[in-house]
């Protein structure tokens, strides 16, 4: 199903409807994935027949996407933990210097327990990403209760990523071949935020 649905988001044809669907799609197969990844608890619930002893997650879970293509990762996130805290994190590139700058952040109360998702659907050089685990860890966050969840990702982006953020856990659907001289992922999708939105030319 990842393989079908990021194709369909390769496609440069691909109408923005049809886009906008799978990226859905692909975000709601990732949140499923993620399931076993984070603790439970267990609790007891009556059925209509009986009781009987169930699971829940043990911490609330705290949403975060980085501004503006990460917004794309949060609906089908927030149909899984419709009670989560939601933060945003806004960095640009400088598309000279590839190199990211923080010019958003506003983060929900939470504590040393939550589960932090960040949500951005491609690591190109890992840079955004990396920032966005500084400005969480410098709100009180842990690095090891952080995940970064992710459409496609360059091995170089992954290996920054891991050597700055060791501790932050990584799910990813699909691993490229690599960035060109712009620092934009091959094959890749283009420009994941400006096809979602409309916004490309």
């Amino acid at each position: 199903m990842k393989k079908t649905l990021i194709t369909i988001l390769r496609n440069r044809n691909t109408p923005i409807e049809q886009y906008r669907q799978a990226a859905d799609q692909l975000g709601t197969v990732l949140a499923v994935e993620c399931d076993s990844l984070f603790p439970k608890a267990t609790l007891f619930v009556d059925t209509p027949l009986a009781r009987t002893h169930g699971v829940c997650f043990k911490h609330e879970f705290v949403l975060v996407p980085i501004l503006r293509s990460g917004l794309a990762l949060l609906p089908p996130f927030m149909r899984f933990h419709p009670g989560a805290g939601i933060g945003f994190i806004g960095t640009r590139r400088d598309e000279k210097t590839a190199i990211p700058e923080l010019y958003y952040a506003n983060l929900p109360p939470f504590t040393q327990d939550n589960p932090i998702l960040l949500l951005d659907p491609m690591i190109a050089t890992g840079g955004s990403a990396a920032l966005a685990v500084k400005v969480l860890k410098d709100a009180g966050a842990v690095e090891k209760q952080i995940t970064l969840i992710s459409f496609i990702a360059s091995p170089e982006g992954i290996t920054r990523f891991q050597k700055d953020c060791p501790e932050v856990g990584l799910v990813v659907a699909q691993v490229d071949e690599g960035l060109d001289e712009q620092k934009r992922i091959l094959p890749g999708l283009g420009d994941f935020g400006d096809r979602y939105f409309g916004t490309n030319d």
